[in-house]
């Protein structure tokens, strides 16, 4: 549908540098977006950003790379405003952000518990208002959470717990940025094959979570892939701007609600 195309459109992506939003990044290039707004967060991340910058421009696309700390809601502003300066405005935006705490209930801090809310709740809180004050008309909106939303687990309290408020903050958001042609959703991936799942799992949890999906029998790993996850993205802000104010759960079967 006219309008709902990727060409000529500008994307932000909170966590683009590498991984899941790494992919997005050159997906979305590839599939005829004007340019891509690059976030990464600190200095260790700054090669993997400049490395998907230059990765983006071999396909097209302009891009740029915007380092913050995006639980600082100064950063986040400061995110938007770069990509509008430097780009005339804002399309799509995703985020990508998170952190993995796992401990059982009586072993969490209280500064494990600030930390994670920090970044899974109040960033993605904070990225969802500054798009809905920020994107263009008839802008798309996606935030990735977890399928652990759904799980029935042990020592993943304060992860899903604090991914938990994205949900209902993209339904409050649907209904009040719909007016605007704006669409806002939520994709919540199965484990992924990625570092960011691994730094917290045993030899014998990570076979557990590979094992777990009704369709790991089809898949070499058993875990979700990101490239399983970035199409589904892509899908969202083209052809299925329709959807809004929904969480999809994208885990080959690895939890159901």
């Amino acid at each position: 549908m006219a309008g709902h195309t990727l060409s000529g459109k500008v994307v932000l992506i909170g966590g683009g540098a590498k991984n899941l939003g790494g992919l997005i990044a050159r997906d979305l290039a590839a599939g005829g977006a004007k340019a891509i707004v690059v976030h990464y967060n600190s200095d260790a991340t700054k090669a993997a950003a400049d490395e998907t910058v230059a990765a983006v421009k071999a396909l097209g696309a302009d891009a740029i790379a915007v380092q913050g700390d995006l639980t600082e809601t100064a950063n986040v502003t400061r995110l938007f405003d770069a990509g509008i300066a430097a780009f005339g405005g804002i399309d799509i935006a995703v985020n990508t952000t998170g952190m993995v705490i796992k401990k059982p209930i009586v072993d969490v801090t209280e500064e494990d518990y600030d930390k994670i809310f920090a970044v899974n709740s109040k960033a993605a809180f904070f990225f969802i208002q500054e798009a809905g004050k920020k994107l263009n008309d008839g802008g798309k909106l996606v935030t990735i959470v977890s399928s652990l939303l759904a799980a029935y687990t042990d020592s993943y309290a304060i992860y899903p717990g604090s991914k938990a408020p994205v949900e209902h903050y993209t339904r409050a958001a649907s209904k009040e940025f719909g007016a605007r042609g704006i669409s806002v959703n939520a994709i919540g991936p199965g484990p992924m094959d990625t570092p960011f799942f691994y730094g917290q799992e045993s030899k014998e949890s990570s076979a557990y979570h590979a094992s777990a999906a009704a369709l790991s029998g089809y898949s070499k790993k058993g875990l979700t892939d990101i490239e399983d996850i970035a199409p589904i993205v892509k899908f969202l802000v083209t052809d299925g701007w329709w959807m809004t104010g929904q969480t999809i759960f994208a885990n080959g079967g690895y939890t159901t609600r």
